[in-house]
């Protein structure tokens, strides 16, 4: 199958964008935890930062990427024309 100039735009939009949400994934989970106590000089909520984090911080944050790379790539398969049939 030969892939055309708007596949691979497509493609390398969604890769861009997968790359990206991977990069605040790992920063969240893995750099966040490393600086723990850099960060517990910082509250949110009352609680050290490095400990929310820890305990719900990064948890929201997985939720948030979720949501937002469904939301972003519905509207990039409408946009190209590859959605699948049924609620928009």
């Amino acid at each position: 199958m030969q892939l055309t100039d708007r596949h691979r735009e497509y493609w390398r939009k969604n890769l861009r964008m997968t790359a990206l949400l991977l990069a605040i994934w790992f920063l969240v989970t893995y750099v966040v935890s490393y600086f723990a106590r850099e960060l517990n000089e910082f509250t949110v909520l009352g609680f050290p930062l490095g400990f929310y984090m820890g305990a719900q911080g990064s948890l929201v944050v997985y939720v948030l990427i979720i949501w937002f790379y469904a939301r972003y790539m519905n509207r990039l398969d409408h946009q190209y024309g590859v959605h699948e049939g049924g609620r928009d």
